[in-house]
């Protein structure tokens, strides 16, 4: 009897590419290159203003080991771009590899790009590896924030291992002005649980501005977190602001406790604009 080829019965994964780029025509943001393949879907809902709003979508539903998903997003000069996500992405229980996730921006000069995914979901045993590489203009104004759950707390779920890793590489002018990396590996709930961590909770979320609003916004975004948490909701974080930009931290024990603050901040730090429609669907 004939041998099969090894990779016959390999399991069937998620592939997906996206592609889109601006150009300024006529005052307003319109589309130059559109680019879309696999499960990766991209959605440009009508707007009633010059900026242009796009929307990701992950069609295979959530991702595990071994999908991938790649992302390429570029603002050109004097176009202004918010990105979003249809809902959370959903991190699922790998039995063998790891998902990925890679996202490029490109931000020209006088153009602004918000990129505001909603919330990152992983589930017990999940295993991802995240990577976000912007280039920046000396002139534009870039605005991302990445949220995670570790499991949804309302629904009894607990995440207590698995694999995290998110990398973030933000340059302006070719210069590295923003580097971090993060790893949760093994037993991810005792790492949480730890005081220098997390301390128990399971929602964390990064804000990050670049441009030339930052100074003026930061006493604004302080102003914020200061008086959500004078309220009933039990988050912790901070905002620092050096070198052109804006970084903020938020810790919460659930998604929608983090949202409590999240949402106010981001509107914040889009100068008063709220958070894209899909988030409040």
């Amino acid at each position: 009897m004939q041998q099969q080829p090894a990779d016959r019965y390999a399991p069937q994964r998620a592939r997906g590419a996206g592609r889109l780029v601006t150009k300024a025509f006529g005052g307003r943001t319109k589309l130059a290159e559109f680019f879309q393949e696999g499960c990766a879907k991209i959605r440009l809902p009508e707007t009633f203003s010059p900026e242009m709003e796009a929307i990701l979508i992950n069609t295979s539903g959530g991702l595990t080991g071994g999908d991938a998903i790649e992302w390429s997003v570029a603002a050109a000069a004097s176009t202004k771009l918010s990105i979003t996500t249809q809902a959370n992405e959903k991190i699922y229980k790998a039995a063998a590899g790891t998902a990925s996730v890679s996202t490029h921006i490109t931000v020209g000069k006088d153009a602004c790009l918000h990129w505001l995914p909603q919330e990152t979901i992983l589930f017990d045993q999940a295993s991802l590896t995240r990577r976000l590489d912007v280039d920046l203009a000396e002139t534009c104004e870039f605005l991302a924030v990445e949220a995670v759950l570790l499991g949804r707390k309302a629904m009894g779920e607990a995440v207590r291992g698995g694999f995290f890793r998110d990398r973030w590489r933000v340059r302006r002018s070719g210069r590295l002005i923003h580097a971090e990396e993060m790893k949760f590996e093994g037993e991810i709930q005792r790492l949480a649980d730890a005081a220098a961590v997390l301390s128990g909770q399971i929602a964390f979320a990064t804000l990050f501005y670049s441009g030339p609003l930052a100074e003026a916004l930061f006493p604004k975004l302080r102003a914020c977190l200061a008086g959500t948490s004078g309220g009933a909701s039990p988050w912790t974080g901070g905002a620092s602001h050096w070198n052109g930009k804006l970084v903020a931290r938020l810790v919460a024990p659930t998604g929608f406790e983090l949202r409590k603050i999240l949402v106010p901040a981001i509107s914040v730090l889009r100068n008063g604009a709220p958070v894209p429609k899909v988030w409040n669907i």
